[in-house]
């Protein structure tokens, strides 16, 4: 059972990209139909281009949508207050909310602002982060992001949050009532 390491994240990238550069790649997924996909507001930190690349080709692995601000033409090219809106206007029509949640991000004003904003608009069915970990260390949020569903990677067939679990990726729930809930992050994204 893991988070998702950097290697990881990294090599999903390069697993997945041959030639195609990270803006090309998403300019032609924007292009493809949109109809019935699920659309995800991708939150990251910008000079971390290197996971997000990772994240988008995993994401995309489910079929999805992927809505990241620095690709919409609609943004301002200088960040004002019209950047605010635009990004409020798109965390609330996108179907779903994902924070990239490196360590950058996590200290980040712009992810955090996001993050508070897909709380209100999509908490808590339709919201979750992705952390990304150091490998080989613990990755270690800050405690409010206990509050919010994460991606989870179960390596192997096993006892897993009360029930025996298939080895995939997971949506994984804050316990509530001592009951948890952890869907397959594949169902996670159809809902």
């Amino acid at each position: 059972m893991s988070f998702i390491t950097e290697s990881e994240i990294k090599n999903q990238s390069r697993s997945k990209k041959s030639y195609i550069t990270l803006s090309d790649s998403l300019r032609n997924f924007k292009n493809e139909s949109t109809y019935r996909k699920t659309k995800v507001f991708l939150s990251h930190k910008h000079d971390e281009k290197e996971y997000l690349e990772g994240a988008i080709s995993f994401l995309k692995s489910y079929g999805v949508d992927i809505y990241v601000d620095w690709q919409d033409d609609g943004m301002p090219k200088i960040t004002s207050g019209r950047t605010a809106v635009r990004i409020k206007e798109r965390i609330k029509e996108n179907h779903k909310f994902i924070l990239l949640a490196t360590e950058g991000a996590i200290n980040s004003k712009w992810c955090n602002w996001e993050l508070g904003l897909g709380d209100a608009a999509k908490y808590i069915d339709n919201i979750a982060l992705l952390p990304i970990k150091s490998d080989y260390n613990d990755f270690s949020g800050s405690e409010y992001l206990e509050v919010y569903p994460y991606i989870f990677n179960i390596d192997y067939y096993q006892f897993f949050k009360g029930d025996y679990r298939s080895q995939g990726t997971y949506v994984v729930y804050p316990s509530v009532n001592g009951k948890d809930r952890v869907i397959p992050i594949a169902q996670w994204l159809r809902n």
